[in-house]
């Protein structure tokens, strides 16, 4: 009998907590430098969130590693709801990349909720006289292994895309890894290197203030916030289909009520019209998933990755 009046006295004492949280500021760490885009939707959910919660969401990069230094950090905090990551496509892809990779992603990890997605859109400097993919594609493919292509990590979603490209078009091009997404598109656009798969809501300013020009986009369809760009499938490869999303995590020790919680608030916030508006300026679809079917969602992008990685012949490192 008193085993079983502990057992709900613990019960109750636990709905009280996740129904009270969060009691105190919450740390959102984003695993990408500032001006990524992870960090932009990270920041722009985080300041929904401290509006609904009436306590201050405090975010902190902690870049590197294609996203696994943040990752990391979050694992070594307690696992109690008040750290939290925000991560990328990179936190599928790694489980592919790193062969010491030094977490389970699927085993260490809650997969709290989906942010949103949207596309990459392939820039390069004016200078460069290219005005289409195919353009881009004969000039690498008559100049094999001369042309240096960025990324925002090796394992990011930005280094995933190229991948794909490559394998869409047979291009043989050398892969700079940046440590994100601005210092991509700084060197990008300076001409250090040839091109970069940006994300859109991190390319438009400098597309549309003419620093860069927008090749294709790396979606099915062109985004409405880029008309006049056409996709890779439409410049001639069927099929080529990428999406850059944005998720979030927490220790897999998580309260279960504390990770319901979370997960409800954050797609009320999702589903905020004022949000929504803000993330479709940006070219970003809010995502609006349940725990289980974000978890199956990450699943099915890890077995993805790695046939991806494997197709491309990149061996865990």
């Amino acid at each position: 009998m008193k085993q079983l009046v502990a057992f709900f006295l613990a019960l109750f004492a636990s709905a009280a907590f996740a129904q009270s949280y969060p009691t105190k500021p919450v740390r959102l760490v984003v695993a990408f430098t500032p001006g990524s885009s992870t960090d932009i939707i990270g920041r722009a959910v985080a300041a929904k969130l401290q509006e609904i919660w009436g306590q201050p969401v405090v975010v902190e990069n902690r870049a590197g590693a294609g996203g696994t230094v943040g990752s990391e950090f979050v694992l070594r905090s307690d696992a109690d709801g008040y750290t939290l990551l925000a991560n990328s496509s990179a936190h599928a892809a790694n489980p592919g990349i790193y062969k010491d990779l030094r977490y389970d992603t699927m085993r260490d990890f809650v997969n709290l909720a989906l942010l949103g997605g949207g596309p990459n859109v392939l820039i390069a400097a004016p200078e460069s006289g290219w005005k289409t993919l195919p353009d881009f594609v004969k000039a690498a493919k008559a100049n094999p292994g001369k042309f240096n292509f960025s990324s925002a990590g090796i394992g990011s979603g930005t280094h995933f895309n190229l991948e794909k490209l490559k394998i869409a078009t047979g291009i043989d091009v050398v892969h700079v890894p940046y440590k994100g997404t601005p210092e991509a598109i700084g060197d990008t656009i300076a001409g250090r290197v040839c091109c970069y798969w940006a994300p859109l809501n991190a390319a438009l300013p400098h597309v549309n203030g003419g620093k860069a020009v927008a090749l294709a986009v790396s979606s099915a369809q062109r985004s409405p916030l880029l008309p006049n760009v056409p996709s890779v499938a439409e410049q001639g490869y069927a099929g080529f289909d990428y999406t850059l999303w944005v998720g979030l995590w927490g220790p897999a020790k998580m309260p279960a009520d504390v990770a319901a919680k979370i997960n409800k608030d954050v797609n009320a916030a999702l589903a905020s019209p004022d949000l929504r508006e803000r993330l479709t300026k940006l070219g970003t679809v809010p995502g609006n998933l349940t725990i289980p079917q974000f978890t199956d969602f990450i699943r099915k992008e890890i077995d993805e990755t790695k046939t991806i990685l494997q197709a491309a012949g990149i061996k865990p490192q």
